[in-house]
């Protein structure tokens, strides 16, 4: 080879290198954000009391979804649901207990359809199910064909766990437990987390990434540095006012959810409980903080995807419930936050009805990614693009009581229709134009007999019915 051609043909490989280079750093990034049980109790969404300046910063950056829905109120259920993109009839997970691989061992998962993209793919913290917190340091129920690389961190509110109130005495995670944690947040497991986290961006910031951070907090126990308990004194917080006859005319089911310790707290402890809530709320927003800060200084936040989002909703005593697995509105409803860079709904609210199994193919879709043929949900980038677009797609939520009983909802941005056992121990109909706190159920009410007959063929015809053609 002669010299200059020798030149040429080297010219020729750089430029080949440095178009792949500049190709694959074009590609948008993903920050995939999920905190653990917390519901809609935060300043964008609104609520007068909660502080939560870094989550409403995003709001305002992106498109704030305000009808958003899991699809079961429950932490394993619903993970495997978003992670896959199946709904839970699919995936045949219904309780705490099963990794979902071992009903659908060959599904491509939202993280394996970006590792398949040639993304690096990363976890920190809770992003498929593990208990909480007992199971805080390990890998759970995780998935490990979905990761390159994981990071389990284990902080001060799990080896302080002798320190925590709870409810009842020993139980941390399937009740009201609480504590106003000595230290700084950088002890705390969702502080290490978040460090971890921004740690990966550091290191991965020149190739396309998709982050999944899983935080542990608001989920019970309500572990914060005494600071943000301090935020929220007691004498502040107002309890949920429950109307004396609002289990008159409604599904025994319905309050199945209730737990006998968490009926017979005194007002003071319920004062107690939320201001602990809102703390472990406000300190979780502070670590997102530090995430969205990490984007602006490595210079990622204008080509980074950024979604925000809780597996499922969360009780503070509507309905005189607490917690989760209910089919109230509450317990149905996440927060859901949107950042794609240049989606012409930046900075709008969209009040269409989306669900949490949308986000896979929405993800994919948004970086002109193949996604797995047979999805149950669907891309929300029209959205993105137009906050009012045109959309007649509900929402879809199911719980279980007991092995044998399964509650069923759908949500449309009027309405909302329940069945318990396909009706068969009752039904639930509520208008969210004049009743948004659903205490008052219209499903025997003759003057609405026809939206009943609408609303239980959506239930009916839905995506039960899709996966039994």
């Amino acid at each position: 080879m002669k010299p200059l051609t020798g030149i040429i043909v080297l010219a020729a490989a750089l430029a080949l290198a440095g178009d792949v280079h500049a190709q694959e750093s074009a590609k948008p990034n993903v920050l995939f954000i999920v905190s653990d049980d917390l519901c809609n109790r935060l300043g964008c969404y609104g609520d007068p009391l909660v502080k939560s300046p870094n989550l409403d910063k995003l709001a305002k950056k992106g498109v704030r979804f305000d009808r958003a829905y899991c699809q079961f109120p429950l932490c394993n259920p619903s993970r495997a649901s978003f992670l896959t993109g199946l709904r839970p009839d699919n995936t045949k997970v219904y309780e705490n207990s099963t990794q979902f691989r071992k009903n659908v061992p060959e599904v491509v998962t939202l993280p394996q359809t970006f590792k398949k993209a040639g993304y690096f793919v990363a976890r920190v913290g809770k992003l498929y199910h593990y208990g909480v917190p007992g199971q805080i340091g390990t890998d759970g129920l995780d998935d490990k064909p979905s990761w390159d690389q994981v990071v389990n961190p284990k902080g001060r509110d799990k080896a302080e766990e002798e320190k925590i109130f709870s409810l009842t005495k020993g139980q941390f995670g399937g009740t009201l437990s609480w504590l106003a944690a000595d230290g700084t947040d950088e002890e705390q497991t969702d502080g290490i987390g978040a460090a971890e986290a921004i740690k990966l961006l550091e290191k991965h910031k020149d190739k396309p990434f998709f982050l999944a951070v899983g935080f542990y907090r608001p989920h019970t126990p309500y572990v914060a540095p005494k600071k943000y308990f301090e935020m929220y004194p007691t004498d502040k917080v107002q309890l949920a006012q429950v109307p004396a006859k609002h289990k008159d005319n409604v599904p025994a089911p319905a309050f199945g959810s209730a737990k006998k310790e968490q009926d017979a707290m005194t007002d003071q402890q319920r004062r107690e409980a939320l201001q602990a809530y809102h703390g472990a709320t406000t300190f979780m927003d502070a670590q997102v903080g530090k995430l969205l800060d990490a984007l602006e200084r490595l210079k990622l936040a204008d080509n980074t995807i950024v979604v925000f989002f809780s597996d499922h909703g969360y009780h503070l005593g509507e309905h005189g419930l607490w917690q989760k697995m209910s089919l109230f509105e509450e317990s149905a409803r996440v927060p859901l936050l949107l950042y794609a860079p240049k989606a012409k709904g930046n900075g709008q609210a969209c009040g269409r009805t989306v669900e949490l199994v949308d986000l896979h193919p929405t993800l994919a879709d948004l970086c002109g990614l193949p996604a797995p043929a047979k999805l149950d949900g669907k891309s929300v980038k029209p959205l993105l693009e137009n906050t009012k677009a045109e959309w007649a797609k509900p929402a879809y939520t199911q719980v279980t009581r007991g092995k044998q009983v399964m509650g069923r909802t759908v949500r449309t941005e009027r309405w909302r229709y329940t069945e318990w056992d396909e009706g068969k121990q009752g039904a639930q109909l509520y208008d969210h134009d004049n009743d948004p706190k659903e205490y008052t159920n219209l499903a025997n009410d003759p003057k609405h007999a026809e939206t009943v007959k609408q609303m239980q063929q959506l239930l009916r015809e839905g995506p039960k019915g899709r996966q039994e053609e």
